[in-house]
């Protein structure tokens, strides 16, 4: 028998989804347990939820550390390991023809950030980390320290569109937006893009002609709680295996991308 996982979570606003998931460990759904809990801001309402279930807390203020780029980079807090050419090449964040001061700016912050997050979540030795709601893009130099295995990810998020149709930031939104018939929300593993990373579970849902932002995103939420938890579920089982398929795409061209295939052992 497997033991139970270890999960850390991220979040910035009310944890709903976080809760969804404590539910789940504690009646059984998830062969594991929610032990530390970070936020990028003190404000986020989930990090009570969380105390109130005993789980370990902690909060890294991204907005202050990206202030603190703007007025005073030179004393920001960067890791010894820091180094800006190894990440400008692997990031897909931001578009090569982007402005190199900027990009440096944000890279710096991100990396000040997850420093701390790295250190706050290190002393739990996690299995799995699930971003639950958690409204920052996370840079490869986080995603490579976790993710110690390459064929093997622990870093999981939960996006409220049928990926890849609308990364970012509002999918309930552009789902409405654009005159979808259907939304839906998906759990990936992550990757060095925004929402582009190996999908695990989809969940779909009709939207009806009454349909508003709000009743499209009460309905995607509901099929979230649902949905991450199975993930979970699926991963903590060791059912997950990440596999790199190429695809024929025609005159001559082909196409390699990574996908999860789900054992039914």
């Amino acid at each position: 028998m497997k033991q139970p996982i270890r999960i850390g979570a991220l979040i910035s606003g009310g944890g709903s989804n976080l809760q969804a998931i404590i539910n789940a460990c504690t009646d059984g759904r998830i062969d594991g347990q929610v032990v530390i809990v970070g936020a990028d801001n003190p404000g986020a309402r989930g990090i009570e939820k969380a105390r109130q279930h005993g789980i370990a807390t902690f909060v890294v203020d991204y907005g202050a550390i990206i202030d603190g780029v703007r007025t005073n980079p030179e004393k920001l807090p960067l890791p010894a390991d820091f180094n800006f050419d190894e990440l400008l090449t692997k990031q897909a964040l931001l578009s090569s023809r982007s402005d190199l001061t900027k990009t440096r700016a944000f890279l710096m912050s991100r990396v000040a950030a997850e420093a701390q997050l790295l250190h706050a979540v290190r002393p739990y030795a996690l299995d799995l980390l699930v971003l639950a709601g958690f409204m920052r893009n996370l840079s490869p130099y986080f995603i490579d320290r976790v993710n110690t295995d390459s064929d093997r990810p622990r870093i999981m998020n939960i996006h409220p569109s049928l990926l890849p149709a609308f990364g970012g930031t509002d999918g309930y939104g552009d789902t409405f937006r654009y005159g979808c018939k259907v939304g839906g929300c998906t759990v990936h593993f992550i990757d060095y893009g925004e929402d582009t990373g190996p999908i695990i579970g989809q969940r779909a849902f009709p939207v009806l002609p009454g349909d508003s932002i709000d009743s499209i995103r009460k309905k995607g939420l509901q099929l979230e709680w649902e949905l991450y938890p199975e993930c979970i579920q699926l991963f903590a089982a060791g059912r997950l295996k990440l596999v790199k398929k190429t695809y024929e795409l025609g005159g001559g061209r082909t196409m390699e991308r990574k996908v999860v295939e789900i054992s039914f052992i």
